[in-house]
């Protein structure tokens, strides 16, 4: 059974970076495509970015592209999420997520597609 974790998060003054990390265990990420998503209070859960299995297909949600990036190191089996130039509207909960895929070179951002879940990790952007 993959499990994942994430780590991170935590308070930022805008304009600030963090680098988010998923880590998986129980088996090997690299037949998973990742997902990164995000819940605000309030406001429904969204995709932010997702990797494909191959690494070749990436997919960024329009409010952070130019800002986050998105990368894995299967070897040890981990997914980045680097986050440069944060906003207050940036602030949520982040979750990485896994989807078994037989299209290793796509990836999408819809959080009904993946299967596996990590416990999440909070972002504050605020002065």
């Amino acid at each position: 059974q993959l499990q994942l974790v994430e780590s991170g998060g935590g308070l930022v003054q805008p304009g600030g970076s963090l680098r988010l990390s998923c880590v998986a265990s129980g088996s090997t990420l690299r037949y998973y495509a990742i997902g990164w998503f995000r819940q605000a209070p309030g406001k429904e859960r969204e995709g932010v970015s997702c990797i494909s299995e191959n690494g070749g297909g990436i997919n960024y949600e329009d409010s952070v592209k130019g800002r986050f990036t998105i990368s894995r190191d299967d070897a040890k089996n981990t997914v980045h999420l680097q986050m440069d130039n944060l906003k207050p509207e940036d602030t949520a909960i982040y979750y990485c997520a896994a989807q078994a895929t037989l299209l290793p070179r796509l990836c999408v951002l819809s959080g009904a597609e993946y299967h596996y879940w990590g416990q999440g990790t909070q972002i504050t952007v605020s002065s």
